[in-house]
């Protein structure tokens, strides 16, 4: 099953940008399709695998940076963007 999700970051501390960063960095080096904007990150790829690495990364992140909120959305289905 293929899953699309779009993540949104928030770092709770004033440099918020360095943070932000390498989360998007940390999720591009996982080999899935990562699709970073200015509003929130998209992610696209097979189910256990997208969980995998999103539970990857938000573990990563509070033990990097600690505190921080996650928003996501979920949709079955590949909602890639089509050029």
């Amino acid at each position: 099953m293929y899953l699309s999700v779009q993540l949104s970051y928030y770092p709770l501390t004033d440099d918020y940008k360095p943070p932000i960063k390498e989360v998007i960095a940390h999720l591009q080096a996982s080999g899935l399709e990562v699709y970073p904007n200015r509003m929130s990150t998209q992610v696209f790829g097979e189910f256990d695998e997208v969980m995998r690495v999103l539970s990857d990364t938000l573990k990563w992140s509070f033990e990097r940076y600690g505190k921080a909120v996650f928003v996501a959305n979920f949709l079955e289905g590949d909602r890639r963007p089509r050029s």
